[in-house]
């Protein structure tokens, strides 16, 4: 064992308590299933035991992660503003402050000729998380009028969040009593509220509206099937409120006039299986984003009274994903995918002509801003690379002229001394899997090199080829860093996604070992260099590999990772559950557990020589419960034939995201960067 671990310590072992969980004649006995006990005391003294353990284990470390953690808060500008955004006559953005975990969010009033008002802070979150282990405000909105602010808090990293209003003249806050909410949006009268809440099984499934002078609610709809969710959402010139059903595969949209309090919801297309839309409006015509005949979507548009009477507004292509829309009233800017890599298209609807951005590096990534008014001139969007700080970029419309907003600063940080590259692996049936690559321009790649290999791939999610400055750390230490587009993801289509799911799935895993064994049989690193990392469906994607290949690697990160898969599956009072059996499969269906069966990590763990692996759980996580984690971890323990490390770290104040305070996230990066650096031995080595 390196050096950089304590030995000779005693690893926590919890009680075996066999569960028969056995279905379809597969005998499957389960000694930690009592681990999803989360109010047993036993349980939490477990789980503390493993935090304790892992802490004792990385204890020689512990100069090393101080030393990253600096160096990550180095290239942080402490001091630091968002780009401001026009909305409602003033300009609104989020800073920072030096020594503060959170953002402070504020507003200048709207002047002419480049003069600057004088500030006012409406909200310092870091005030309100005072006293509290975990606080994130998960979004804001102004009222049409601009005298209320309506935003949301997640106090637990549990996904539930609570609704405030906010006056913007006394900054005082209104009653709101509505409860949690999972989604939340503004009439366009300032006096209604339309928002939908989850079910026990953490569904949303609820659609409501709520009369704030009157603090009287009503509900409007409510979603029968448990493969559905539903979002509330307001159109971008906020004539409809509109209320989304969407299973992963299938959507339905209902739309309420948002002008009148009294309005029912109308559906503007009923779902037919595999028809998945998104809706938009402008000017009297709805806009649908859909996959009806085009397997990798296409925009119409529609009459407000007949939204089934489309007319073409961009054809499909079969080579280009249409990904979202971002409308205005002159113009929109189109959100496509093509050859793996993110593209954007200026719509001008005065002339119908379509015209696609030039971006400036071979592989990088963009996104949309926060553009809330619909009357302006320019779309607002994020462009990165793996080596290129990211920026706020304005495009006007109708011309194209592109001007920066806002360059991020990242002290200390030379982007010469880095090269991004493009490079392709070869699957096992031929296809070609796209990897994004990032090291250190003077690295010397005659010889093989520490590896940092990462993917996701699932749901039809794009990973994307950006920047991190805390990745930095690892690169000057000679890691290279490599993202992995393999199928299950949405980088090459919705083939790509199709490719890698149901009963494709394991194909998500073999592209991942095909992209590993490519950089071993070309040399650039070798399995006792390769560390690997994912989370959540990339957690599972983890030990899936790992259980396929425990030879290839040297260590494994799983962050929330989804690797209990049959028992989640089988039980539908869980959260997500049955909103997840058009991705994974249903496995009370005997054909489809059988396909799950094959790659559901915890149940293929085996006695076998295994990488280190440090597993990452959040106590409060609602996508992933701990429970997952906690129970791969001891059985990997009981099962690996090798002396290499099982460490679990279970985050007792968060969920799914970690840490919710940006100084806090970072010592969670360190932690788990310096876990790595020791299983490569790399630990002594500087920048």
């Amino acid at each position: 064992m390196h050096a950089q671990f304590a030995e000779g310590l005693q690893a926590p072992r919890p009680d075996k308590k066999p569960r028969d969980v056995s279905v379809h004649g597969d005998h499957r006995m389960d000694d930690y299933f009592w681990l999803r006990e989360k109010e047993n005391k036993s349980v939490l003294a477990h789980l503390k035991a493993e935090n304790y353990y892992t802490e004792a284990v990385l204890a020689p470390a512990i100069d090393l992660r101080e030393k990253l953690y600096q160096e990550m808060v180095g290239r942080m500008k402490e001091d630091d503003a968002s780009a401001p955004v026009a909305n409602r006559g003033w300009m609104w953005y989020e800073r920072s402050e030096k020594g503060k975990q959170h953002p402070i969010l504020c507003r200048r009033k709207q002047v002419a000729d480049g003069a600057e008002a004088p500030e006012q802070i409406v909200l310092d979150v870091n005030v309100l998380a005072k006293g509290k282990e975990y606080t994130k405000l998960e979004d804001y909105q102004v009222s049409s009028s601009g005298a209320l602010l309506l935003y949301m808090v997640d106090w637990t990293g549990y996904r539930e969040y609570e609704p405030f209003l906010l006056n913007l003249e006394t900054l005082q806050l209104m009653p709101l009593k509505i409860g949690k909410v999972s989604s939340i949006t503004w009439a366009a009268d300032g006096d209604t509220l339309y928002f939908t809440t989850e079910n026990g099984a953490k569904r949303s499934d609820k659609f409501w509206r709520y009369y704030i002078k009157k603090g009287k609610q009503e509900l409007l709809y409510e979603e029968q099937d448990e493969l559905f969710d539903v979002g509330a959402s307001l159109s971008a010139d906020d004539r409809y409120v509109f209320c989304s059903s969407g299973s992963k595969t299938t959507s339905e949209v209902r739309a309420v006039a948002a002008d009148d309090p009294q309005a029912k919801p109308v559906v503007l297309l009923p779902r037919v299986t595999d028809h998945e839309y998104r809706a938009e409006h402008r000017e009297g015509r709805f806009y649908f984003v859909t996959n009806k005949e085009a397997k990798n979507f296409k925009i119409v548009s529609a009459p407000d009274d007949q939204p089934a009477a489309w007319t073409e507004v961009q054809a499909h292509q079969p080579a280009v994903k249409v990904d979202g829309v971002a409308m205005f009233r002159d113009f929109m800017a189109v959100m496509e995918r093509e050859g793996g890599l993110p593209q954007i298209r200026l719509h001008d609807f005065a002339t119908g002509k379509g015209t696609r951005l030039t971006m400036p590096e071979a592989a990088y990534e963009v996104m949309a801003e926060d553009n809330p008014e619909y009357a302006a001139m320019e779309f607002r969007f994020r462009y990165e690379s793996m080596v290129t700080p990211p920026s706020v970029r304005a495009v006007q419309g109708r011309t194209g002229a592109v001007r920066v907003l806002k360059n991020k600063e990242v002290p200390g940080y030379d982007p010469a001394q880095y090269r991004t590259e493009r490079l392709e692996a070869t699957a096992s049936d031929g296809t070609k899997i796209p990897l994004s690559l990032v090291c250190r321009a003077d690295l010397d790649r005659s010889q093989p090199q520490p590896l940092h290999l990462y993917a996701y791939g699932s749901y039809g999610i794009s990973e994307s080829a950006s920047f991190s400055s805390s990745r930095v750390s690892l690169l000057d230490r000679g890691v290279i860093f490599v993202t992995a587009h393999i199928r299950g993801g949405g980088e090459m289509g919705e083939e790509w996604r199709e490719a890698g799911r149901m009963e494709h799935k394991m194909t998500t895993f073999t592209d991942f070992v095909s992209c590993a064994e490519y950089f071993v049989k070309s040399k650039t690193t070798t399995p006792g260099q390769l560390v690997i990392s994912g989370g959540s469906a990339g957690g599972m994607l983890m030990g899936a590999v790992m259980n396929l290949r425990p030879d290839l690697f040297q260590a494994v990160v799983l962050d929330v990772p989804f690797v209990d898969v049959l028992n989640t599956m089988l039980d539908d009072t869980l959260p997500l559950t049955t909103s997840e059996y058009v991705e994974w499969g249903n496995p009370a269906v005997k054909a489809e557990y059988t396909w799950m069966r094959a790659y559901s990590p915890y149940d293929n763990l085996k006695a076998a020589a295994y990488p280190h692996a440090l597993i990452n759980v959040g106590l409060n996580d609602s996508q992933v419960p701990y429970w997952e984690g906690a129970k791969f971890a001891a059985k990997l323990r009981d099962l690996r034939t090798n002396g290499k490390l099982t460490l679990l770290h279970c985050e007792m104040g968060a969920g799914h995201g970690g840490a919710s305070g940006r100084y806090d996230a970072l010592k969670e990066v360190a932690r788990d960067d310096a876990f790595l650096l020791g299983a490569l031995g790399l630990q002594g080595k500087n920048p």
